[in-house]
């Protein structure tokens, strides 16, 4: 008879344990049991389609997290200048999209960094220019995907850096996707791209060659982060806990490998 208490103790006790997750992690999604994640799938290697199923490391790394955290998950995909816009705005969950962490989206969002890269240069096969920092980009029309860190850096460097050196300034052409900014270059509307570095690598795969990666080493390293709405204090702590648990069974480690990313240990 008290064996059979304890053994009805033990099992209220778990049931409640597990009533309370779930009841938090339905206060701080959007649908109860499942992660909805906002990111643009037209960039490879982080997400893009294989027919109608998404793939990459962000959607890999979704799998990983929902999967310690005993949810489900959906992606939704919108541009990449909306998605901080969409996580305001109760759209999705989770920002996971390549996505930098910087000071103007962190007073917006929050974030927890998940992997470092940086950019490559690239350009079209044979180019006569062969830019191998940011620096060398002085005098080029360079083509960007709208809405990432690189429009103010290199504006920002043209300034300080050519431009106060007396050469010319570096031009920057925006596109609504990194795979238009590829074509336009191979289309000889813009010089050179730059690209985080996986991406890069893709982009010369997928153009059989017809772009070259010409920068040596990385260029503007920085770190990529999952963001959250502010105040979301439930998810993000959810979120941080499986990050831990992942990185705990190898399998983080695992993914950044198979994807040519740097760890982030803090």
């Amino acid at each position: 008879m008290e064996k059979a208490k304890k053994l009805l103790t033990t099992t209220l006790i778990a049931a409640a344990i597990a009533t309370s997750s779930a009841s938090a992690m339905a206060a701080s999604t959007l649908s109860e049991g499942k992660l909805t994640v906002g990111m643009e799938i037209t960039y490879p290697p982080f997400e893009s389609y294989e027919g109608d199923k998404v793939v990459g490391f962000d959607p890999e790394l979704t799998a990983l997290l929902t999967n310690k955290m005993g949810v489900g998950y959906e992606f939704s995909d919108n541009k990449f200048t909306g998605l901080i816009l969409g996580l305001s705005a109760n759209k999705f969950d989770a920002v996971i999209s390549g996505m930098y962490i910087i000071p103007d989206r962190l007073k917006k969002a929050d974030a927890i960094p998940y992997a470092k890269t940086g950019a490559s240069i690239m350009v079209p096969k044979g180019s006569d220019i062969q830019p191998k920092t940011g620096e060398d980009l002085c005098g080029v029309k360079v083509g960007l995907q709208q809405g990432t860190t690189w429009v103010k850096t290199l504006n920002d460097l043209s300034t300080s850096y050519c431009v106060e050196n007396g050469l010319k300034p570096i031009i920057v052409q925006e596109f609504p996707t990194a795979p238009e900014v590829t074509q336009a270059m191979m289309s000889k509307n813009v010089q050179a791209q730059l690209e985080i570095a996986g991406a890069a690598t893709m982009f010369v795969e997928r153009t059989k060659g017809r772009v070259q990666i010409s920068s040596d080493t990385l260029v503007f390293p920085q770190t990529l982060g999952i963001y959250i709405k502010k105040g979301n204090e439930e998810l993000k702590a959810e979120l941080e806990k499986a990050m831990a648990e992942i990185k705990a069974d190898g399998s983080y480690e695992q993914l950044i490998t198979k994807y040519e990313l740097t760890p982030v240990t803090e």
